[in-house]
């Protein structure tokens, strides 16, 4: 099982806010497909998938702030 990080960003942005996920609990997604979109308050941008499999658990809801580092989701690889 894969753990899925919010990335690092740009320089001096060290947290983002979950605006939506593109995929659900149980559904499978593909390596580099969009997970979710993020926001900051210079961009917004998509997190792709790490991996391909299923997503096992998401762990931080939309509207929710994140740090850089922080798991966002797990994904069970195919």
């Amino acid at each position: 099982m894969a753990e899925v990080k919010l990335p690092d960003l740009a320089e001096g942005v060290d947290k983002a806010v979950v605006s939506f996920w593109h995929k659900e609990i149980g559904e499978d997604i593909s390596k580099g497909d969009d997970l979710l979109e993020m926001l900051t308050d210079k961009a917004t941008f998509n997190v792709p998938s790490p991996i391909s499999g299923k997503i096992t658990n998401i762990l931080s809801e939309e509207g929710q702030e994140v740090q850089v580092g922080e798991v966002i989701a797990t994904i069970e690889e195919a």
